[in-house]
């Protein structure tokens, strides 16, 4: 039974390495508790108040005013040493400028580039100083360089004082008073004026670096991160702990220590001083996703390679969003708003997407794997390509811009197949053996749970049938007994073959539906949905598919021929109908090369990089780069063509089409 520390005092115990799945800690006061290393999966921390508690709040909070006294006395020093400029000694003039054009420097680059960058050029202007010149001007100049190098304490201070909840003017105030009565203290001859001027100055140049940092400018990152550590010291600390399902929703979670956390699905939801913790190298480390997870507002924002795994976005508003090559693997995304997201190569692992709104989305090259959610998602029409000035909606599916998907359909449509039993025919395709070996082996095995889900035409008398099978199966033994079955069934004569066809009309559905793909010049079937130019998509995690997606050959020549009609849809029509131009003339060598019974996979690929090119160099013809590309191209191409059977029709065609496009290019 789960247990409930619901609305309790918990303040500094120590939970380390506790097992408290489950456990109601909704309304309870963790401040200083400690859950390191626990099992905290699905733990209730709604409304809970996290961080440090009095004691150490008031020592932190002394800590700051003791380094902000410190910095207010170092900022004071450096007045006193620019007001030296006024002395009547030369050297000490001379020490009193150097100090002022140091601190000049010191300030121009803090404010734009960070105090880190600001301490850099500093150090260097200093040793630049000390190399070139003598004595006592270089005594004061390196007595500035200790001042400054320690004056920044001050920013730390400051900042300290935002992480903790208390007012910057306390701590801004105290320093400034502590300067100004050690300047009075410590003054000489005239230098009051000076020192005062210093630590006036120096703290309003804190106060700024300060305020900065912890808005979140990147530049003053270094103070942030120094300050919420330091805030952190003490407080609630979930450091190593299992966060899974963890709710923290309305929580106020300021100086808690999240680093090395496994974070996965836990809700955020309008949590209060997120930007206040250590969150180690978890997806809390940036800002715009910390708001994000609070508001559940991201629209329009962009997570260009974030990374986001197992991050909770239920129900938030992600409409327009980039996630182009971000990781939203076993990311919560049900009932989330993604029309119009760009999702490009986004790593979909095991991501709950139920009902969520899809409809517009960009998913190209998508990486949605067999655990991937998708049931109940709503999607009207998708994008197979991120889009362009030239073209706007690429390779909208459906392809007619007035249907749409119906509900269900889309989750049918694009749901990968990960366990497919692939039966290729290259020789002497035989419809009616290869429905009824099929058919065979389905009844011989209802173990594997054998159904029919794709099948491609490959050249003009191949095939491969893809079959979904149970998880586990045997597939090589599948296929070594369906060949064997098939390569005997070839040998039957047509009546043998049609008796036993004529018993089952499932086979005789199957051999109809084959003879047809045969019949067509290019055929996908996925179940009972026609498919075509899809290689878009991709799918990891799977070895076995092929035509649809993955890394193997067949995938690389879909995508490279999807990629050269998009290239050849970008050239201009031929004005004149009897005579084909640039575009005319390589869609028909495209066409030729996709059919080629003879060339192989891998040339067929290289054969159509280079159509590829000629498109590219087509939209210039007659640039002498273009010409150089084209002339490159159409040289590879009758390489590879060299090597085929006289009789090859792609032969012909390249006989026939090569000195044609070069004419165009100017290279007849």
């Amino acid at each position: 039974m789960a247990l409930d520390f619901s609305g309790q005092n918990l303040r500094g115990r120590n939970f380390k390495g506790q097992d408290l799945a489950d456990a109601n800690f909704s309304y309870a006061d963790i401040r200083g508790a400690n859950f390191t290393n626990a099992n905290l999966t699905g733990a209730n921390f709604s409304h809970a108040k996290a961080g440090l508690q009095r004691r150490w709040a008031i020592f932190l909070v002394l800590v700051s005013w003791l380094l902000s006294g410190l910095s207010g006395f170092l900022w004071a020093v450096n007045g006193y040493f620019v007001s030296l400029i006024f002395d009547s000694k030369l050297d000490n003039q001379i020490g009193g400028w150097i100090t002022l054009i140091v601190l000049i420097v010191f300030f121009f680059v803090t404010i734009r580039q960070g105090i880190a960058a600001g301490l850099g050029v500093f150090a260097v202007t200093i040793a630049f100083l000390v190399a070139a010149g003598t004595g006592n001007a270089i005594f004061i100049a390196a007595a500035a360089a200790f001042a400054v190098a320690f004056a920044f304490a001050f920013a730390f201070a400051v900042a300290f004082a935002f992480a903790l909840a208390f007012a910057v003017a306390v701590a801004g105030a105290v320093a400034g008073a502590v300067a100004v009565a050690i300047a009075v203290a410590g003054a000489v001859a005239g230098a009051v004026a000076g020192a005062v001027a210093g630590a006036g100055v120096g703290t309003l140049f804190n106060i700024y670096i300060s305020w900065r940092a912890m808005k979140g400018d990147e530049k003053h990152s270094l103070v942030r991160n120094i300050a919420v550590t330091f805030a952190a010291t003490g407080g609630t600390s979930f450091r190593g702990a299992n966060l899974t399902n963890a709710d923290f929703t309305q929580a106020t979670l300021k100086s808690t220590d999240f680093r090395n956390t496994i974070l996965i699905c836990s809700r955020w939801h309008q949590a209060k001083m997120l930007d206040r913790i250590r969150p180690g190298s978890t997806y809390l480390q940036n800002s715009q996703v910390r708001q994000l997870l609070v508001t559940g507002q991201g629209q329009d924002k962009n997570f260009y390679r974030e990374n986001l795994r197992g991050i909770n976005l239920q129900s938030a508003n992600l409409a327009d969003a980039s996630f182009i090559g971000a990781d939203l693997s076993e990311a919560n995304l049900q009932d989330a708003d993604l029309s119009r997201a760009k999702l490009k190569q986004t790593q979909l692992d095991g991501t709950d997407l139920t009902g969520a709104n899809l409809t517009g989305a960009f998913i190209e090259d998508w990486g949605i794997t067999n655990t991937t959610k998708l049931h109940g998602v709503r999607c009207e029409y998708v994008f197979m390509r991120v889009p362009t000035k030239e073209d706007p909606d690429p390779l909208r599916k459906p392809d007619n811009k007035r249907e749409v998907f119906a509900d269900g359909d889309f989750a049918n449509f694009i749901k990968p197949i990960f366990d497919t039993l692939d039966l290729y025919h290259n020789q002497g395709v035989d419809p009616r053996a290869i429905a009824i070996a099929f058919n065979n082996l389905a009844e011989n095995h209802p173990e594997a749970e054998l159904e029919i889900v794709a099948m491609e035409k490959r050249g003009n008398d191949k095939i491969l049938l893809r079959a979904k099978t149970a998880t586990g199966s045997d597939k090589s033994q599948l296929s070594a007994e369906y060949f064997d079955d098939y390569n005997q069934l070839k040998a039957l004569s047509q009546s043998q073959q049609l008796l036993l066809i004529e018993k089952d009309s499932y086979v005789n559905d199957l051999k109809n539906m084959l003879t047809t793909a045969l019949g067509q010049p290019k055929f996908y079937t996925q179940g009972d949905t026609n498919m075509s130019d899809i290689s878009g998509i991709n799918i990891e995690g799977s070895s076995n598919v092929s035509g649809i997606a993955g890394n193997n050959s067949i995938a690389n020549l879909g995508t490279i021929s999807g990629n050269v009609s998009i290239a050849l849809n970008q050239l201009p029509d031929a004005t004149d109908a009897e005579k084909p131009g640039i575009k005319e003339l390589l869609s028909q060598l495209q066409d030729a090369i996709i059919q080629s019974t003879y060339l192989p996979e891998e040339e067929k690929t290289e054969a159509l990089e280079q159509v590829k090119a000629l498109a590219e160099a087509g939209k210039n013809p007659q640039e002498s780069t273009k010409q150089k590309t084209a002339k490159t191209a159409i040289t590879m191409l009758k390489g590879i063509f060299t090597g085929l059977p006289a009789v090859a029709s792609l032969v012909e065609a390249g006989n026939k089409l090569l000195p044609a496009i070069a004419k165009l290019f100017g290279l007849a």
